[in-house]
């Protein structure tokens, strides 16, 4: 089978196609062929070498954390009425850019017949963060919320949940494709980093925030910090402007701030699971949908990656791979 392999840390040429024998599954494992691999972009630090204090990763490695696809074959202990069905899962440190993924049984779910394979793909863990947050984070009707990164793939499916609760979106990203997306999304506000007043537009249309949920971090979460109001929340989970915007704690307290982080987003399976199963079920009532913005052939994992590092992406980046079904 074809599989993505690095073999040293570098720039996105270092995603290079192999050859791999076919994989087979063991005691309660499972083999499922893959159609769409999720692109994460904590996998373009990884692969340039720069985030071994989170993941501690080692080349060589497989890259890649999850796939969508069909049940090809079940190891010992496993339901052999799995074989066929449509499914999603985590691959872990097993890596996600391949033809074939071994997995555990315990970590797969089913796909709903209304929602697509790559659109399953596109929920693996955007779906489990954006749920999984806003399990925590309060929104009301008639709040005023901010979504940076919001023409990302997690910041997408944020958009669509708090405007389905009722609140007023603030949706803020860079450039006039993206600004275009999140238009169609149904944003109430849509405002462009790269305009010096940006935070005034906001203040100004909304008179503070009662929540932000920060998907950008770096310079741009921080200056969102001080538009929410007393007794808002703030959730610092993203970093790709530069680190998690995390508030000064003593100026969260002073003012009866809730601050939410990165380890609050960090579940449990039995919580990933959980969430995961919440977002297909949306999407195939069709409360959600995800934002895929680009996909590429397995081949081309590099180019996916260049699309997301040189900010070109919008939404979610997906490997495709065999024949594109449902």
């Amino acid at each position: 089978m074809r599989v993505i392999e690095v073999a040293g840390f570098g720039g996105p040429e270092v995603l290079t196609p192999v050859e791999a024998p076919d994989p087979s599954p063991g005691r309660g494992e499972m083999v499922v062929e893959v159609v769409a691999a999720d692109v994460l972009w904590v996998e373009t630090a990884i692969r340039r070498g720069v985030a071994g204090a989170h993941f501690p990763v080692v080349p060589p490695y497989r890259p890649g954390v999850g796939v969508a696809g069909t049940v090809a074959a079940v190891g010992g202990g496993v339901d052999p009425a799995w074989v066929g069905r449509r499914v999603v899962t985590r691959t872990d440190h097993r890596g996600g850019y391949l033809e074939r993924a071994v997995v555990a049984a315990d970590g797969v779910l089913p796909v709903p017949d209304a929602v697509s394979l790559p659109d399953a793909a596109a929920l693996l863990h955007d779906g489990v963060t954006a749920f999984g947050l806003l399990d925590q984070v309060p929104v009301h009707a008639g709040d005023r919320v901010l979504v940076t990164a919001a023409a990302g793939g997690l910041g997408a499916l944020l958009v669509q949940q708090v405007r389905a609760a009722g609140a007023y979106v603030v949706a803020a990203a860079r450039g006039a494709a993206k600004r275009d997306a999140l238009h169609r999304l149904g944003a109430d506000l849509v405002v462009d980093y790269a305009e010096p007043g940006w935070i005034g537009q906001v203040r100004k249309a909304t008179g503070g925030l009662h929540v932000v949920l920060d998907g950008a971090g770096g310079a741009y979460g921080r200056a969102a910090f001080p538009l929410v109001r007393d007794g808002g929340w703030f959730s610092a989970h993203g970093s790709p402007a530069g680190g998690f915007a995390v508030p000064d704690d003593r100026a969260a307290r002073a003012r009866g701030v809730h601050v939410v982080g990165i380890a609050d987003v960090q579940f449990t399976p039995e919580r990933r699971l959980r969430h995961l199963r919440a977002a297909l079920d949306a999407a195939a009532a069709g409360r959600v949908r995800p934002l895929i913005g680009q996909t590429f052939p397995l081949h081309r994992a590099a180019d996916a990656h260049r699309a997301i590092e040189d900010r070109s992406a919008i939404g979610k980046t997906l490997l495709t791979v065999g024949p594109p079904v449902g």
